[in-house]
């Protein structure tokens, strides 16, 4: 199996923590961030596969990081998957319009993210 790279960035340590373990678990590798100037900057040094970007963050929100990535061409090809408790039609169509490729609502089931993330990365079972 191909080994992807995903970056979770996210300020609320226990979803950190658990996501880095469901992920580790299904064979990713996990990289973290806990807020948006660091997610930006984990993103231009490690060129993760795909990108697991909370909404509500300190320094920059989840809608500026996946602004300034979409903006840089050499990260085009990274998949960003916005993770927010603000689920509001115009969240959803913000983080949309941003160049997000897919938008979940906290609290999700963990098996839906990783069926979520499989079906992104191509690697569904």
């Amino acid at each position: 199996m191909s080994q992807y790279k995903i970056l979770v960035a996210d300020d609320e340590p226990n979803i950190v923590i658990s996501l880095e373990y469901l992920l580790k678990r299904e064979g990713y590798t996990v990289l973290v961030a806990r807020d948006g100037q660091e997610a930006l900057d984990v993103i231009a040094r490690e060129r993760p596969d795909l990108v697991l970007l909370d909404v509500m963050m300190p320094k920059k929100t989840g809608f500026e990081v996946c602004q300034e990535v979409r903006a840089n061409e050499s990260l085009q090809d990274i998949k960003i998957l916005m993770l927010t408790a603000k689920g509001r039609d115009t969240d959803v169509s913000k983080g949309t319009a941003l160049g997000a490729d897919a938008y979940m609502t906290k609290p999700f089931a963990t098996r839906e993210l990783v069926q979520k993330v499989a079906t992104m990365l191509g690697s569904a079972p």
